[in-house]
């Protein structure tokens, strides 16, 4: 199995080393619900709640030639309303000079501040990556940083800039428990390595240090007190330092983006063949693994581009439920990918049904866990839809047109009310 393959049937956008190599490559996805009713209107015309909060996502070109590069620096990262209102784009001076793009990848824990990633590629190193069909990751033809963003004044902080330790920094996010430190990844010596740092990005300390295989997935327990990754495909846990890493053993060759249960006590994964793995859980002293439910032959790789893509799509995993309760996951129902949901009891639902050759990926929850943010292609389109999590009527929330793709939500933690609940300008 090569090193940088990515993960099948995992994203976010699932992550595998060629998806952290191309992390920046996140896409959004919008279709138009009604050409009569623009997306505020559809809530209000139906007498439904609207969602509240912002949603950050990524829009850019899907089907312009010459591959990948040509439809990446056209990624602009943006917010727009829950219920399809207030769209901008945010943080346009980052994407002023050529051959640069921004995406937006996540948020502060008080959804005051968002997580901008920040990317430059040479067009001379593009070119060799199409006519070569792979990545050549290079300090000379790759930049890629990832900034943090006040809503509130607009000011940026390029916090993996700060005492830099590689060019190619992403996955940046805020340590839960610790109102001190982020994590994040970086590249170095060709090989991901997850990271902590401090708020204002001083004191980077690499928690895989000396190691020279690639670990990617890494996110920390809700607590604080110990981290999770996938290295070589293996899932792997340790103290929050990095110390006293232990292997996760799951009895499958390819182990995906492992994820903390709400009260961090399990974790969430796929496993299997490369192309064919499923959602597992497993205890976190690595008892209790099991299969909780099956793809159906879905790869778990959303394409999202319309030109030939050398790297393949964005990978597409499960997540949990804000409660616990609940694991939401894609899986192929005849020829379309449907979003559905299993219980930590073996119940299965299916959660949307959009009929033939249609595509729902990349599913994120509204933070009272009541609603879903997720992408779909089921005009023809990439589009975002927003619907109850229990299922039912989605609508959408952005309007890209063809050739234009709006994807990788992301929905603003305890969202604010009225004035500060503004994108900014």
């Amino acid at each position: 199995m090569k090193k940088d393959q990515a993960c099948p049937d995992c994203n976010q956008a699932v992550i595998s080393r060629r998806h952290f190599l191309r992390k920046s490559a996140w896409c959004l996805g919008a279709s138009i619900l009604s050409p009569a009713l623009s997306p505020g209107s559809l809530f209000a015309a139906t007498g439904v709640q609207r969602p509240r909060g912002l949603i950050g996502f990524t829009e850019f070109r899907t089907n312009l030639p010459g591959g990948r590069h040509a439809n990446n620096i056209t990624m602009r990262a943006g917010v727009v309303g829950a219920d399809g209102t207030r769209r901008r784009l945010v943080a346009g001076e980052l994407s002023r000079k050529p051959n640069t793009w921004t995406q937006f990848a996540g948020w502060s824990p008080d959804g005051r501040q968002a997580i901008i990633g920040n990317g430059w590629e040479s067009p001379d190193n593009a070119a060799w990556e199409e006519a070569n069909k792979t990545f050549r990751f290079t300090a000379e033809g790759w930049l890629y940083d990832t900034l943090l963003l006040d809503l509130a004044n607009g000011k940026l902080s390029n916090v993996t800039a700060v005492e830099r330790v590689s060019f190619y920094n992403t996955g940046v996010f805020f340590w839960p428990n610790d109102s001190t430190r982020l994590g994040f990844q970086a590249l170095i010596g060709g090989d991901s390595h997850p990271f902590s740092m401090d708020r204002d990005g001083r004191n980077k300390k690499d928690l895989t240090e000396n190691s020279k295989e690639f670990a990617y997935g890494f996110n920390a327990s809700p607590d604080g007190k110990q981290i999770a990754y996938h290295k070589s495909y293996q899932i792997y846990i340790a103290d929050a330092d990095g110390a006293n890493a232990k292997q996760i053993e799951a009895g499958q060759p390819f182990n995906f983006v492992p994820q903390w249960s709400p009260d961090g006590q399990w974790l969430l994964f796929v496993a299997g063949e490369h192309y064919n793995c499923h959602p597992h859980i497993v205890r976190r002293d690595g008892s209790g693994l099991r299969k909780v439910a099956d793809r159906q032959g879905y790869r778990g790789v959303v394409e999202f581009l319309d030109v030939p893509d050398f790297h393949g799509g964005s990978s597409d995993v499960p997540l949990w439920s804000p409660d616990g309760k609940w694991i939401y996951y894609t899986a192929k129902v005849s020829d379309s990918v449907e979003l559905m949901r299993v219980s930590l009891s073996g119940d299965i639902e299916q959660l949307t049904r959009t009929g033939s050759s249609h595509l729902n990926y990349h599913p994120k929850f509204s933070p009272d866990g009541q609603w879903v943010v997720f992408g779909s292609n089921r005009t023809g389109t990439r589009q975002l839809y927003v619907m109850r999590a229990e299922g039912g009527d989605a609508r959408a929330i952005t309007q890209v047109k063809p050739g234009w793709g709006a994807m990788w939500p992301h929905w603003q933690p305890l969202p604010p009310t009225n004035k500060s609940d503004k994108a900014p300008r």
